[in-house]
């Protein structure tokens, strides 16, 4: 029987890290509760109930996810969708800061303001190198630490402030905020299912046997295209290394710490070239406004073929 929140929270076999982490959990969801509120009650919003309905039901499960009966999540995941699917999930207005009281910042702040950004960084690579506890709450605590840095900035900078320019993001960017979380769920499906074994019993046929070089360049390039499927090389890397890594390449004696992190860079370049990959290539199109929505995908790909072949030449020198 699965423990309540209260117990989860005392329970002493439960790791620190996994506590902070359902606590940053909690707040994005009320963020996401906090977007739908606002989207609600804003009149002008002409799909403010498929809106609310949206960024509600997300802010429920992030906050109760873990104590819902599977079924009971699926089910919501479905009817959070479906104005989505509807194209009924809309920016409402908001108080969107004016050009010249940008400028002002701007000048106010400067360079300084990318210290706040870089917080983030800084948090989680230190949280990862130096404590047991993940990565993930660090990145929550350099967020932390970054609003505490801006409200210093100005006084200005309140909790309110935050929840809007957050409620704004999210409405700017929309339902394809979510696309990173199911895709990531999607690579445990696909693992599941089988699909590296299948990827294996295709690709035996094309590679010769014993031949690690061949095996190299088509795991570096499978990690590519599946990412771009994927739109997430986390997600794509236990079906690649599963249907082509280990049998083609480490079987035959490879380095796996090489080989693994090698392939991930071979997936990112894969991230560069789909509009899958929804934080890299499609929000950066929702909040500066771009006109075409593949622009920053058709800028990337030159670099993200150079830098693939690249990988898998690494790969085959230090493997």
């Amino acid at each position: 029987m699965s423990m309540g929140p209260l117990e989860f929270y005392m329970s002493p076999d439960v790791t620190l890290s996994d506590k902070l982490l359902e606590i940053f959990y909690v707040a994005n969801g009320i963020v996401a509760l906090y977007t739908a509120w606002k989207n609600l009650r804003d009149e002008r919003n002409e799909h403010r109930v498929g809106s609310a309905l949206f960024w509600g039901i997300l802010g429920f499960l992030f906050i109760m996810g873990r104590w819902l009966p599977s079924a009971l999540t699926g089910a919501l995941v479905i009817v959070m969708v479906v104005p989505a699917v509807l194209k009924r999930v809309t920016p409402g207005t908001n108080d969107a800061p004016t050009e010249r009281e940008m400028e002002g910042n701007f000048h106010a702040i400067g360079m300084k303001i990318f210290i706040p950004a870089l917080c983030i960084g800084v948090f989680a690579l230190a949280f990862a190198l130096f404590t047991p506890v993940s990565s993930l709450v660090g990145i929550g605590v350099g967020v932390l630490a970054a609003a505490l840095i801006m409200h210093l900035y100005s006084k200005k900078n309140t909790p309110t402030v935050f929840l809007n320019d957050a409620r704004r993001m999210l409405d700017a960017v929309g339902p394809v905020s979510l696309l990173p979380i199911l895709l990531a769920a999607l690579g445990s499906v696909f693992t599941a299912a089988g699909v590296g074994e299948v990827i294996s019993g295709i690709v035996s046929s094309v590679i010769p046997e014993g031949n690690m070089i061949v095996g190299i360049i088509v795991y570096g390039i499978g990690m590519a295209v599946f990412t771009m499927v994927m739109g997430n090389a986390f997600a794509a890397i236990t079906v690649m290394t599963v249907g082509v890594g280990a049998p083609f390449v480490l079987a035959l004696g490879a380095d796996p710490v090489v080989v693994g992190s090698i392939a991930l860079t071979c997936g990112y370049c894969g991230t560069l070239c789909t509009p899958m990959a929804a934080n890299f290539n499609m929000v950066p199109v929702a909040i500066l406004d771009m006109k075409d929505n593949n622009g920053v995908i058709k800028k990337q790909i030159p670099i993200a073929l150079v830098m693939l072949a690249v990988q898998i030449v690494y790969m085959i020198a230090l493997a």
